[in-house]
């Protein structure tokens, strides 16, 4: 099932460029990412509600606190940093230097969870490295 969600995500996250492109013509990236925030909040306490998850929350630990808010900040600066290059560059281009993320989350990965690199994921990180200079030289 995770694959499933996974493609759903990488879907979503493409309209998400292409959308944000569109809508962000002639607007303030910092205000196009405030706006994009508050409906993401509106829908991820929606869906909280809906599936009864808010009842977990007292259960949350200090150390399931701290690294949530820290990865709500990351999520912030990235988002901010994104909605800046589109509204500067070309998605098509912003895109791929964006996704180069999976490579630096697979190498922090291996040093803070000690997740491990097998043949497949090396090859695949340098493929992926490969791609992104590809599709971004002009």
């Amino acid at each position: 099932m995770w694959k499933l969600f996974a493609i759903l995500s990488a879907v979503f996250a493409a309209l998400t460029s292409v959308l944000a492109k569109i809508g962000i013509k002639g607007v303030d990236s910092n205000l196009a990412t405030a706006i994009r925030t508050v409906v993401i909040i509106v829908l991820a306490w929606g869906i909280v509600f809906a599936t009864g998850a808010q009842s977990s929350i007292m259960g949350l630990t200090k150390r399931n606190w701290i690294f949530l808010i820290l990865s709500g900040l990351t999520t912030g600066l990235s988002w901010i940093f994104y909605y800046k290059a589109i509204a500067l560059g070309n998605v098509s281009q912003v895109a791929p230097i964006d996704k180069s993320s999976i490579v630096l989350t697979l190498i922090l990965s291996f040093f803070i969870l000690g997740e491990q690199f097998t043949t497949k994921t090396l090859i695949a990180g340098i493929l992926i490295t490969a791609g992104t200079f590809v599709m971004i030289w002009r």
